[in-house]
């Protein structure tokens, strides 16, 4: 049986996306199969961006530091870098652009200018090595990288780059910072008219095959998941005035999460022009700062991977700060403990709230709210209403019955087009009738949540984090002394679960855990880095068909990792 909740939700966003409602569905053709679509968003993210950084030009956009910029301050400068990549760094519609930096303003700025000049913006992971990014760009032919110094300097050491690197220094006001860019002025370069088919956004996902893969989407798909996160954003504002409790002031939210990925990227960042929301930076997640600026801009909505609510809820210095702003506490990218949903809901002002959604669904997904997230704390909710289609698959791409396990499958239009010239990795993911198989194990239970049980895929959520097994293990087989490796998650109180790994050495030689620790430094990115490594001296056990038997392995060593800390 629905609660009192769902059906409320369920009937404000009938009204919402119904006849006469602000975001009142259409439908449109993709692949053959005809998918609800938001009439009222715009057709590309220049559209997008036009029009709401004027609908909102007085408010403040980007807190960061000292400096503090308004929508209507930020258009222009985001302009001046389309016509500065289109006259003066001939970039042509559909030109892989990268970024590969913090987050900052200008990260935002230039992610604005690389689209509105007809460009794919592509975000370039800040955390990887210069092998890493070096394999990236190479992926993609990215011809231009727009770089803070941290990883421009990464990116000066790869011999032979085939793409130009601009420096920017992010730590200056953002007029400044752009001046590298900007050298003349342009202010008669048109810029060209983009349509929801054109190509928008490159970000990297890791998966069981090893390879970092460019998930590329269009301007509709970006727009339209951008719109279901608004949706169900204008959903609650209509409950919370309903019950006489409507949002008093301008909404405001950390940025304390990595553009680079989708969850900052659509529903914080994106998502922030329509709703006219502050965006306050963080350019280091700690804590009790957090707290500090939640006080001092009068946050009004919080979203982190499950470990940031979680450290300010056991702060010992919470007391000390207001942050009755706070209506959400909401977290992505993992499952929440079951006990921090209910302390949450008991300690802290706002409310418990988790989502569900992947790189290639450009964010959307599954939502739980409030009271229901407390009465179903593992379940990562709902289908998100009104353009998620949800289905529970079997191998073959059949549904499952109610209750039954199997592969949790979305389908719409917010869905990548796929990975960058890698058809086969595209087909393999997506179903003849259209649904993207996430790679993970569910169900679905009488009320429609849904219940995450396990992964298809070789993966590691680490905070929200995916890191393949495949990759790091690639990474130690690049030390001659390496016979054999498996790499697989370890449960951690902090982080949900890290790698670790069990190494067997070539024949003679004298490997210690800090050696191989310090090795794989050099090539992959610190969170990919095993936090435990065991050394075998036999042989590691194989399969009927050879392959290492690494469930096996998984659960011994886990069991091991246990008893150790017992």
């Amino acid at each position: 049986m629905r609660t009192e909740l769902d059906q409320r939700m369920d009937a404000v966003m009938a009204a919402l996306a119904g006849e006469g409602g602000d975001l009142k569905l259409t439908t449109i053709d993709v692949g053959g199969q005809t998918l609800p679509m938001i009439g009222a968003a715009p057709p590309a993210l220049s559209h997008y961006f036009a029009h709401f950084c004027d609908l909102h030009k007085d408010a403040e956009f980007l807190i960061a530091g000292d400096e503090r910029l308004t929508f209507g301050a930020v258009f222009p400068q985001a302009q001046a870098v389309a016509r500065a990549l289109v006259a003066g760094m001939g970039v042509q519609k559909g030109d892989r652009v990268g970024i590969a930096m913090r987050n900052s303003p200008s990260w935002i700025v230039l992610y604005m200018g690389i689209l509105m000049a007809g460009g794919i913006a592509t975000l370039l992971n800040g955390w990887w090595q210069a092998e890493e990014m070096e394999d990236a760009i190479r992926d993609v032919a990215c011809g231009l990288v727009l770089a803070d110094p941290p990883r421009a300097k990464r990116l000066a050491a790869i011999a032979g780059l085939p793409a130009k690197v601009v420096e920017i220094d992010d730590l200056k006001p953002l007029a400044e910072a752009l001046a590298p860019l900007i050298t003349h002025d342009h202010a008669t370069t048109a810029l060209p008219m983009l349509s929801g088919d054109d190509d928008a956004t490159i970000l990297f996902t890791s998966g069981s095959t090893g390879q970092s893969k460019g998930a590329l989407s269009d301007h509709r798909a970006v727009v339209q998941g951008t719109f279901n996160y608004l949706a169900q954003a204008m959903m609650m504002v209509a409950l919370a005035t309903q019950d006489g409790n409507p949002p008093i002031g301008q909404p405001s939210t950390l940025l304390n999460v990595p553009l680079f990925h989708v969850t900052a990227e659509v529903p914080v960042m994106l998502q922030s022009f329509a709703m006219g929301r502050k965006l306050v930076l963080m350019p280091k997640w700690d804590a009790e700062e957090a707290m500090r600026l939640i006080e001092a801009e009068k946050i009004t909505y919080f979203v982190g991977v499950p470990l940031m609510s979680f450290e300010m809820l056991t702060h010992p210095n919470r007391q000390k700060y207001d942050l009755s702003t706070v209506a959400d506490f909401a977290a992505g990218g993992a499952p929440r403990p079951v006990d921090h949903v209910r302390r949450i809901a008991e300690e802290m002002p706002g409310s418990p709230l988790i989502g569900y959604g992947l790189t290639e669904t450009n964010g959307i997904g599954c939502g739980n709210w409030r009271s229901n997230y407390v009465a179903k704390p593992n379940s990562t909710g709902r289908p998100s209403a009104p353009l998620v289609d949800l289905a529970i698959l079997d191998d073959a791409g059949k549904p499952v019955a109610q209750g039954e396990r199997g592969e949790i499958s979305i389908r719409s239009v917010c869905l990548f087009k796929g990975y960058w010239n890698n058809r086969e990795a595209t087909a393999a993911c997506m179903t003849a009738d259209g649904y993207f198989r996430t790679g993970d194990i569910g169900y679905l239970d009488a009320e429609g949540y849904v219940f995450i049980v396990d992964r298809k895929k070789d993966i590691i959520i680490r905070g929200g984090e995916n890191i393949s097994c495949q990759e790091v293990e690639a990474a130690l087989y690049q030390h001659p002394e390496v016979a054999e490796a498996a790499v697989f998650g370890l449960p951690d109180e902090k982080y949900g679960e890290v790698p670790g790994a069990v190494v067997h050495p070539a024949d003679g030689a004298a490997l210690t855990p800090d050696d191989l620790c310090a090795f794989l430094a050099e090539h992959i990115a610190a969170f990919k880095v095993p936090q435990r490594i065991w050394i075998a001296h036999d042989p590691l056990p194989r399969l009927g068909t050879e392959k290492i038997d690494k469930v096996t392995l998984r659960a011994a060593y886990r069991a091991r990792a246990q008893a150790e800390a017992a």
